[in-house]
């Protein structure tokens, strides 16, 4: 069950303008937080964004879908939320894989709930820092959007390097994926 659903999750840019359940978006920071992190420091912090006018700010620091330029989204297909990974840098300097882990558990948890997700790094942190008064101490790691998916994503065979996601003529979104076989050994490499 846990394999579905982790090779069912795709990444999802574009939103239905349905809110996201705020018990929906606990159980995912609730998630996060009791993830693996290292030496159980535990450095990573959460704000939840879910106000309509914080909802656009936020929208404005983000870089979306850096292999298709001209993929734009609607008012209508803008998330309904987000969730911004911090650090804590009074707890740990330097995040390591914590954000990543928890960025992960929060887009399983929100798929498990229905609602698509999208791990972004390509952030303008200083705007981003300045829209949501964020303190100093705190370093911007992750944002994830979150909201009811109003596209199709899906994984397929990749052919030879290319890793470039396309829209068909649908709008449903194609995103290579590198073949098992051609990324995983058994004991040492042949």
């Amino acid at each position: 069950m846990i394999y579905e659903r982790i090779i069912g999750r795709r990444t999802i840019r574009k939103y239905l303008q349905r809110e996201a359940p705020r018990e929906a978006l606990v159980k995912c920071v609730d998630a996060a937080r009791l993830s693996p992190c290292g030496s159980n420091l535990q450095g990573l912090k959460y704000l939840v964004i879910d106000e309509p006018d914080l909802l656009e700010r936020v929208f404005a620091t983000l870089k979306w879908a850096g292999y298709l330029p001209s993929y734009g989204h609607e008012p209508t297909e803008k998330p309904k939320a987000y969730i911004v990974i911090l650090l804590d840098r009074a707890i740990r300097k330097d995040p390591g894989h914590d954000a990543g882990i928890a960025a992960m558990s929060i887009s399983l948890v929100a798929h498990d709930e229905g609602l698509g997700s999208c791990i972004l790094g390509s952030i303008d942190r200083d705007k981003l820092r300045i829209a949501l008064n964020i303190p100093i101490g705190l370093e911007i790691v992750l944002v994830v959007s979150l909201g009811y998916p109003a596209e199709t994503s899906i994984a397929e065979a990749m052919i030879g390097d290319n890793v470039k996601y396309w829209l068909d003529d649908n709008g449903t979104l194609h995103v290579p994926k590198r073949p098992l076989e051609s990324i995983m050994w058994w004991n040492r490499f042949a």
